[in-house]
């Protein structure tokens, strides 16, 4: 079940991956949070970067968001290297990061609207989104009336509605409730098969990376480094109230913390 990772080459012309992680290096003055990382991230899939507290899973998204610039290394997005934020990438926030003071439909637009998209056409693309998360009826509404599952809803729209090639998941689903968080895990993985999109998803829940991912890419802590990479299997297509009895995904679960123990420890 849990294999080591091997390097691959990283040849757009030959291999699929809508991201590669190329020896990437991130430095804070004599702390190093990220050293010589190399991982890839295949087009169309869900990759789980998943790992203790401090391993270095936010910063690497925020590298290829980016949001940050490596100390050493590169990242290519579609064969092209980040030199900073692009149309390319989208990100979900864990925080929501939403307008206070706009409204859903203004939220969720707000990304088109800073592309110069016409209103009209923004609204309308905004409308689709926030119905395909479940919000239809609350166009108007402002983040201080929604619930907080609904306020991460609408991040997901707003991500969804610049129709990049990767959308970049910082731990989105930590602060809702248990059954919120089951909810939020089928529609992503309804999400990834019906929006041909490339998902980079950051959580501390094993469970949750073995039952949504394609790919799971274990960081061990500081410096940061990929340990293993698990490619989970079948998962998807079975009942979903069964799924966290399946004694196959019990052993993966079970694998990956072995894996983690002494870390967390």
């Amino acid at each position: 079940m849990v294999m080591p990772q091997t390097e691959r080459a990283f040849t757009p012309d030959t291999v699929d991956d809508a991201v590669t992680v190329k020896r990437i290096t991130k430095s804070y003055g004599a702390v190093e949070a990220l050293k010589n990382m190399t991982l890839s991230f295949p087009r169309g899939e869900l990759t789980s970067l998943l790992g203790p507290s401090g391993c270095g899973k936010t910063t690497l998204l925020k590298i290829i968001a980016g949001l940050l610039e490596p100390t050493s290394g590169e990242v290519l997005v579609n064969g092209r290297a980040v030199t900073g934020p692009g149309p390319d990438r989208a990100f979900v926030f864990q925080d929501f990061a939403l307008l206070p003071w706009a409204s859903v439909m203004r939220n969720v637009a707000f990304g088109l609207e800073l592309r110069g998209v016409a209103q009209s056409e923004r609204e309308a693309i905004a409308e689709k989104y926030i119905a395909h998360v479940g919000l239809k009826g609350f166009e108007r509404a402002y983040p201080h009336e929604l619930s907080g599952g609904m306020r991460q809803r609408v991040g997901l729209a707003r991500a969804l509605s610049v129709d990049a090639d990767v959308l970049l998941m910082d731990e989105p689903f930590s602060a809702v409730d248990e059954q919120t968080r089951r909810k939020f895990q089928e529609d992503l993985l309804n999400l990834v098969k019906t929006e041909n999109k490339t998902f980079i998803f950051v959580t501390h829940s094993i469970e949750e990376a073995v039952y949504v991912s394609d790919q799971i890419a274990i960081l061990l802590p500081r410096p940061s480094r990929v340990s293993q990479i698990i490619r989970p299997q079948g998962f998807r297509d079975k009942d979903v109230d069964n799924i966290r009895r399946d004694p196959e995904y019990l052993d993966i679960v079970d694998d990956i913390w072995s894996s983690l123990r002494s870390y967390v420890e």
